[in-house]
C-alpha cells in the first residue's frame, strides 16, 4: 500500500501521521515525496507506520517488492487461475483482493484493464452482476492495441497484417473495450 493513499483514505495529513507515529516529520515528508524508499526505512519505521495505519507490514511493503512479469505470462496466469479456481471463486477472489485496483495505482496498466475485462467477462458469462467499484476504471482504455503474441508472430511470419484485423473482430467485447485483443481464455494447457 502507498503511504499517500493510506493517508487519503483515513483523511490524516504528514504532520497527523508523524505525531501519531512518533516518526520525524522530516522522515514522513520524505517517504511521501518518494526522496525516501519505504524498502530502505528501519523496520520500526516501517513498524510504526503499519500500526498507525492498521495494517500489516508486508501489506505496506507489498507494492516495492511486487516483481512485474510479461504481460504475456501474466495473461496466461490469469486464465490458468479462471481454470483452477472456477469462476465465480475467480470472481471472489478477485474483488476480495482488489488487484485491479493495485495495479492501476502501480500504472501496471494492461494488467489492471486485463484483470477487469475478465472479471467482467466471467460475470457476464454467469449472470453475476457488475461490480460498480471499477466504473471509473471501465472509462479507461489503453493507446495502442495489445494483440497476442501469437498473432503478432503470425503476422510477422506471413507478413501480413490483416491476420491482426481477423484477430480484432473475433476478440471478446470485455478486452476489446480497453483494446486488448483476447478471444480464448479457456483453452490452457
Amino acid at each position: 500500500m502507498y503511504i499517500n493513499d493510506l493517508m487519503q483514505m483515513k483523511s490524516m495529513t504528514k504532520y497527523r501521521l508523524s505525531k501519531n507515529s512518533h516518526i520525524p516529520y522530516s522522515t514522513i515528508n520524505d517517504i511521501c515525496s518518494g526522496k525516501a524508499k519505504l524498502d530502505q526505512c528501519s523496520a520500526e519505521t516501517i513498524y510504526k507506520l503499519a500500526k498507525e495505519f492498521g495494517v500489516s507490514m508486508e501489506a505496506l511493503l507489498e507494492p516495492i517488492f511486487m516483481e512485474r512479469i510479461s504481460f504475456e505470462l501474466f495473461k496466461s496466469n490469469i486464465c490458468h487461475k479462471v481454470k483452477e479456481s472456477g469462476d465465480i471463486d475467480f470472481i471472489v477472489d478477485v474483488l476480495e483482493k482488489d488487484d485491479i485496483r493495485k495495479y492501476y495505482k502501480m500504472k501496471w496498466y494492461p494488467e489492471s484493464l486485463y484483470l477487469l475485462a475478465m472479471l467482467d467477462y466471467i460475470s457476464r458469462l454467469n449472470h453475476v452482476p457488475l461490480c460498480s467499484r471499477y466504473n471509473d476504471l471501465r472509462q479507461c482504455k489503453l493507446n495502442d492495441t495489445v494483440y497476442p503474441a501469437s498473432v503478432l508472430a503470425a503476422c510477422a511470419v506471413a507478413k501480413d497484417n490483416r491476420l491482426k484485423e481477423k484477430s480484432r473482430h473475433e476478440a471478446i467485447p470485455e478486452f476489446m473495450r480497453f483494446n486488448i485483443v483476447e478471444s480464448e481464455i479457456r483453452d490452457v494447457i
